[in-house]
């Protein structure tokens, strides 16, 4: 099978050439108790029978500067793709989209939550980003959204209501609750269907707590693979975020996947990532 990553990180060990500057001053505990270097992922998805794989920047280590993801996509083109952190509230963010984008970065990420930022920012959706999100849509880039569904989801909305031919790909699924209810979570995922442009990122956020649920796992996979379709849901891993080796996590989520019928698996593992990010090489 075609598998390609869509979801993992890069953390240089050289200090001096690439300093560390987390968003919001804090460095998440995996980019500092285990890092992986690009050299390091490369083999690592040797290991896993994993081609390629777009390296998200490192935004918990290294902030708005993507220079070490856009020279590991560099010196290995052929198995690296570099998806960079923007700051779309820039007032010169179309222009710097523009610019970033024609060189070097296959798409983009807004980090508006996660471990090191845990309240969620509705900065995304403000009027001061329209111009990002406009330039985003005329350019066709993907761009990465990591943010928690509850406390945003109306500005989500909102926001894709508004520009339709965007496309998003909501890292980590938005982390529904699956572990209390899978139904409920897989009914608030599926209801984001309406919106074309959107696209599900399906990491071990999701994938642990599915494999928890058991036979109840098909009570959000069903109707979320029913809504959205294999064609707009990609795999990734997370790592190093995740603590498994690359092969656990590919296992893990084949697993869970098991019974979900074949061409929708290859679509996940790596027929839509070929259609967000079409510089992947054949």
């Amino acid at each position: 099978m075609d598998i390609i990553d869509t979801h993992c990180h890069v953390v240089s060990a050289d200090l001096a050439r690439y300093p560390r500057s987390p968003l919001g001053g804090k460095q998440s505990s995996w980019a500092t108790t285990r890092p992986v270097t690009a050299d390091e992922m490369a083999h690592r998805m040797d290991e896993a029978g994993i081609a390629q794989a777009v390296l998200v920047q490192a935004t918990t280590a290294y902030g708005y500067d993507n220079s070490y993801v856009l020279d590991s996509r560099a010196q290995r083109p052929d198995r690296f793709l570099a998806v960079g952190t923007v700051d779309p509230l820039r007032p010169d963010a179309a222009e710097h989209l523009a610019k970033v984008t024609s060189s070097g970065l296959s798409g983009v990420r807004l980090f508006t939550s996660g471990s090191t930022v845990p309240a969620q920012g509705e900065w995304f959706a403000a009027p001061e980003s329209f111009p990002f999100w406009e330039k985003a849509a005329e350019l066709g880039v993907t761009v990465c959204l990591q943010m928690r569904l509850g406390p945003a989801t109306a500005q989500l909305d909102a926001l894709l209501d508004r520009f339709p031919s965007v496309q998003v790909l909501l890292d980590h699924l938005g982390y529904p609750d699956i572990a209390t209810s899978p139904a409920d979570a897989g009914a608030t995922v599926a209801k984001l269907a309406v919106h074309p442009g959107l696209h599900l990122k399906l990491t071990h956020r999701n994938l642990e707590p599915l494999h928890a649920a058991g036979k109840e796992a098909t009570a959000f996979l069903d109707p979320v693979l029913a809504s959205f379709g294999a064609q707009r849901i990609a795999w990734g891993s997370n790592l190093p975020a995740a603590e498994q080796s690359l092969p656990e996590l590919v296992a893990l989520a084949r697993e869970v996947l098991a019974d979900v019928p074949a061409a929708d698996q290859h679509e996940i593992f790596g027929g839509t990532a070929r259609r967000l990010y079409p510089g992947l090489p054949d």
